[in-house]
């Protein structure tokens, strides 16, 4: 299995619903690093799984829709408490839907899942991966 990564990060502000949350349940900020793999079991012709430049933009592009918002107003998001697992599926969903549109161009015929991880600390990070 080949995995190619790129990593950006993003700034969110956010509130989260339900007492297990406690003071988090106010309005508060977050910065994530975060890092998208790309997996497939094997390689184009041109001995490449996804274009790097590409997938740096890709994710950067993703991510700018969600960086400097409050996810509370956010429509895709609403009912929903944004953890860092449902930040890093809404990424991962969002970067297949742009495969899927064309966005990578035609990648590779083995690309088979994209793994996105949001780091939240150094000490922390939560995982979402979705198939192709």
């Amino acid at each position: 299995m080949y995995g190619v990564t790129v990593r950006d990060h993003m700034m969110i502000a956010h509130s989260f619903s339900g007492e297990v949350f406690g003071p988090a349940q106010r309005l508060h900020g977050a910065t994530y690093v975060v890092d998208a793999t790309f997996r497939g079991e094997r390689l184009d012709d041109d001995d490449v799984l996804v274009d790097i430049g590409r997938a740096t933009e890709e994710l950067h592009d993703v991510l700018a829709a969600l960086t400097y918002r409050n996810l509370d107003d956010e429509p895709d998001l609403k009912g929903r408490n944004t953890t860092t697992e449902v930040l890093a599926e809404t990424v991962a969903l969002r970067l297949v839907a742009r495969v899927r549109d064309g966005a990578f161009g035609d990648p590779s015929p083995g690309l088979s899942a994209i793994v996105v991880t949001l780091h939240e600390s150094h000490v922390a990070w939560a995982s979402y991966e979705a198939s192709l």
